[in-house]
């Protein structure tokens, strides 16, 4: 790997890591900031629900129009809204200013999927899966340091985690404007305004879904955030329920499961990918998160649940890195920024579905329920890694020649 590539996934690892420390720094105290405003419950709750359908339209939207303008471009649009979107947040002095900032957040939220785009263009094949866990560390990272940053600031109010948000996000945009270069060429800009498979519609979208192996790898992705969005959704009212954590103690959980898949991506990925094919990997590690997912249902006790815990963080972490890579292979590198945004959007559906059926599980059914149905999807998830993954060769199509046709099979 080349040094300018180096610097390049340096920046891109910055500007994630800013993105999602600003996200998670408001995310924990938003419905402590809407109920100042007179928000019921149910209304608080409408606040995750249109950020998250505002962002399941937009995403593949977002990455199709990457795939014909360049990254660079829709990484600084996605970044100024996103600015503006915290600001309105910080600003806000009603209810419907809150709302609104939320929805604006979800129509420029293709952060992520940009950024596995760019990294997708700077990157070969053999060291794409290393690269993107950067972006599973980056990940991690804010999601560990930012809601305990956000709760000790919001002591001042909780527009001043909001307003840190927005600062964070103007430093990311300053950084990729002036140091992040355009990951693909002009030539390679122009060709592509030009292509059918770029053009920004629905239509082309449907035909990247239908290439052989690609509809197998989402539909394995969306199983599978559908499990994990039952975990990490309702894990806190589980523990409070089964195990009766309090609130400080489920914090201290959550930490160790999020080091523990920092450093799985951040470290681990590289040398699994560089001694594994990619979709044994996938195999396994569903393999490994499904039993996982029932041994989190059955847990009595905490030294129980830490055990179970850390093949959950593992093999979340090979999942959240390599299933994103071997897309990356299954469509034309024209494809690549639609295909990852489609993906964005079905993970969103999943986390939308997730809360709202795990609460209702753990209300009717009792504490091992969501597990349980994490851990049947995760089975589903299984059989479809070994039954149709495993007759495809390793291949992808993201080195093959641009005049390929949509009829042709890919190999991903």
């Amino acid at each position: 790997m080349s040094r300018s590539t180096q610097r390049q996934l340096i920046i891109v690892f910055a500007f994630v890591f800013l993105e999602l420390l600003g996200y998670s720094l408001i995310l924990p105290l938003l419905p402590y900031y809407a109920e100042a405003y007179g928000a019921t419950l149910p209304v608080v709750g409408l606040l995750g629900t249109v950020n998250a359908l505002s962002q399941l339209i937009a995403a593949p939207m977002v990455g199709r129009l990457s795939d014909r303008l360049g990254r660079r471009p829709m990484l600084i649009a996605s970044l100024v809204g996103t600015f503006i979107s915290f600001l309105m947040l910080g600003l806000a002095g009603s209810l419907a200013v809150i709302f609104l900032s939320r929805v604006l957040d979800g129509l420029f939220g293709g952060n992520i999927a940009l950024a596995r785009a760019y990294i997708t263009d700077v990157t070969d094949e053999n060291n794409r899966a290393k690269a993107l866990g950067i972006i599973g560390a980056a990940f991690g990272l804010g999601f560990i340091i930012g809601p305990a940053l956000g709760g000790f600031l919001s002591r001042y109010g909780y527009s001043v985690p909001a307003l840190l948000a927005a600062g964070l996000s103007l430093v990311s945009l300053a950084a990729v404007a002036l140091w992040l270069p355009e990951s693909l060429s002009e030539e390679d800009r122009q060709r592509r305004r030009k292509s059918p498979r770029t053009e920004f519609t629905l239509s082309a979208l449907w035909d990247a879904l239908h290439l052989p192996c690609c509809a197998d790898l989402l539909q394995i992705s969306l199983v599978y955030s559908l499990a994990f969005a039952l975990f990490q959704a309702n894990f806190a009212l589980w523990a409070k329920t089964r195990l009766n954590l309090n609130a400080q103690g489920t914090s201290y959980v959550l930490t160790y499961v999020g080091v523990l898949a920092v450093l799985v991506q951040g470290l681990a990925i590289g040398r699994l990918t560089s001694r594994f094919r990619e979709r044994t990997l996938i195999q396994v590690a569903s393999s490994i998160l499904a039993l996982a997912l029932a041994g989190w249902a059955l847990s009595a006790n905490t030294v129980t649940l830490l055990a179970v815990l850390a093949p959950i963080a593992l093999a979340g972490g090979v999942l959240n890195t390599v299933l994103p890579s071997q897309l990356t292979k299954a469509v034309r590198p024209e494809e690549v920024g639609g295909i990852l945004g489609l993906s964005t959007s079905l993970q969103t559906l999943a986390q939308i579905i997730a809360p709202a059926s795990g609460g209702v599980l753990l209300d009717r059914a009792g504490s091992w329920a969501p597990g349980l149905l994490a851990g049947l999807l995760m089975l589903w998830a299984t059989w479809l890694a070994w039954q149709r993954l495993a007759r495809r060769p390793e291949t992808g199509l993201s080195s093959a020649q641009p005049e390929r046709q949509l009829s042709e099979e890919p190999t991903g």
